[in-house]
């Protein structure tokens, strides 16, 4: 294709491979690819297929002296130099981005890329400002940070990319802790200002269908591999379609279809009785009085069933779910165990032994990276069975089901930290079923469970969690995740303004 704008930056990738450091085999390798100026790419692949690590290579974020460490081969160019040499060209979000936030307050934070290019002064300000609104953050400049729930940190993080107005915008997922109406206003705005800024842009996004008018390119990526597929997206899915479906890339039109049992249901499990939560103090952050996130919760989930948490960002999804699986206690009100668990502690939840509690009640964390506490993927899964006196056959039988099932085994002896966003989430859920089938937890409680995931995977995980709901588990997770909802999901509570609200299965 031909040069068409001047306004992006041109991307040339020759031969290119990359080796992450203490891995034996390499992210990709063999990548020959140019992007000219202007051209939107949708950048698609497996989980664990190397996208994320492309996009850091081409935000200069790899290399000797860089922030991610490892072995490098062939030519990698950004307007003809190497990536590093023009960081202030290229705006990235990252799939987690957690990892990008660096000042305690939000308007401070939008404004540190444009400090660190040399922006004026007098010109930095309205830059933040206009960023903030047209992602639609719902705070002030001084918000700190750390207050923030994920979907909230993601708007934060594409107002601090956009407002550098980069010649090369690179986005990892960039929706996907958004909720429906957040997702649609930042597409819209993507839309709006590609077409403006005439920028080129590589895109990774799992859920195709969403971003596909957004791009004129598809360029398809193997594990360990370069490009094997090319070429507009009607073309590539007309030709490519049926293979690339098979080895997990979601396709227009090739949703998966899990292969589920009825849900059994059951009487419930934990109670949320009165449950009023408020926002956590913050030290060394001027961000006012604590405020009410929650107020006279009653939610009870039951056994045999999933539950989901819909609503909009910052609503307090994530916080329902930890005053749910115990880990923090409510301002007012509390969360009670019903039935079996009510037999091993009629205590509130927050009083539980860390231990009691880990044998009931399983947790993934939005942030995978805070559950991990070993340096393999291997001693990972190995870790809670051993403390709870699992033999070492039913150890190894257990665990390599689990690794095998959400396909984990060829990341079996490396640190969870190097994971993809998709494999760390994987991970993060294999832990908290790996005490044994037997022994998992009652509750499961999740947080976007199928984050990052192709559709192999989701469809492992989604049959998992429908094999746990068949044996009795309560599940509850809060998600955006259509599919999630329509195949595995019995009944919502819906939390907005304070408040959740119970709907069945019929109006989810």
């Amino acid at each position: 294709m031909g040069a068409r704008n001047v306004g992006g930056a041109r991307v040339e990738l020759s031969g290119w491979g990359w080796r992450h450091a203490g891995r034996d085999t390499h992210a990709l390798r063999g990548v020959d690819l140019v992007v000219e100026p202007g051209e939107r790419i949708l950048l698609l692949g497996a989980s664990g297929a190397g996208k994320s690590t492309l996009l850091h290579s081409l935000a200069g974020l790899t290399g000797p002296d860089s922030a991610i460490s490892g072995e490098e081969e062939g030519l990698l160019r950004v307007d003809g130099e190497p990536a590093a040499r023009g960081r202030g060209r290229v705006g990235l979000v990252a799939q987690d981005p957690e990892t990008q936030l660096v000042m305690a307050r939000a308007g401070d934070d939008v404004a540190f890329g444009l400090e660190n290019l040399g922006i004026e002064r007098e010109a930095i300000r309205p830059r933040v400002e206009g960023a903030l609104a047209d992602v639609g953050f719902p705070y002030g400049l001084r918000h700190s940070t750390g207050a923030l729930s994920g979907g909230e940190k993601q708007r934060l993080v594409i107002a601090g990319a956009l407002a550098m107005r980069p010649r090369l915008l690179l986005l990892d997922e960039p929706t996907a802790n958004l909720d429906p109406a957040g997702a649609e206003l930042v597409r819209s705005l993507l839309a709006r200002l590609l077409a403006e800024t005439e920028a080129t842009l590589v895109l990774v996004e799992h859920r195709v269908a969403e971003v596909v008018d957004l791009v004129d390119r598809v360029v398809v990526v193997e594990p360990g591999g370069g490009v094997i597929a090319d070429g507009a997206p009607a073309e590539i899915f007309a030709e490519h379609g049926r293979s690339l479906a098979a080895q997990g890339v979601w396709i227009p039109g090739n949703e998966p279809a899990p292969s589920l049992t009825a849900a059994p249901g059951g009487a419930p499990l934990i109670e949320a009785v009165d449950v009023t939560a408020r926002t956590p103090f913050q030290v060394g952050v001027r961000v006012g009085p604590r405020r009410t996130v929650l107020e006279g919760v009653r939610v009870a989930p039951e056994a045999g069933t999933a539950t989901a948490l819909t609503g909009p960002n910052g609503a307090g999804k994530s916080t329902l779910l930890t005053l749910l699986a115990g880990l923090s206690g409510p301002y007012r009100g509390s969360v009670e165990p019903r039935g079996p668990l009510a037999e091993a502690d009629r205590r509130p939840l927050v009083k539980w032994p860390a231990r009691r509690l880990a044998r009931h009640v399983g947790t993934v964390f939005q942030h995978a990276e805070d559950q991990f506490v070993t340096s393999t993927v291997l001693d990972e899964l190995r870790f809670a069975p051993s403390r709870a006196g699992m033999g070492e056959v039913e150890i190894e039988a257990w665990v390599g089901e689990l690794m095998e099932r959400l396909r984990l085994t060829r990341l079996a002896d490396v640190h969870p930290y190097t994971l993809s966003g998709g494999e760390k989430r994987r991970l993060s859920v294999a832990t908290a079923l790996s005490s044994g089938p037997s022994h998992a937890p009652d509750v499961l409680v999740l947080d976007e469970p199928t984050f990052g995931q192709d559709t192999r995977t989701w469809t492992e995980l989604v049959e998992l969690l429908g094999s746990l709901r068949s044996e009795g588990r309560a599940i509850v997770m809060a998600t955006h995740d259509r599919l999630l909802l329509e195949h595995l999901v019995d009944s919502r509570i819906g939390v907005a303004a304070g408040r959740a609200t119970v709907s069945s299965k019929e109006d989810v």
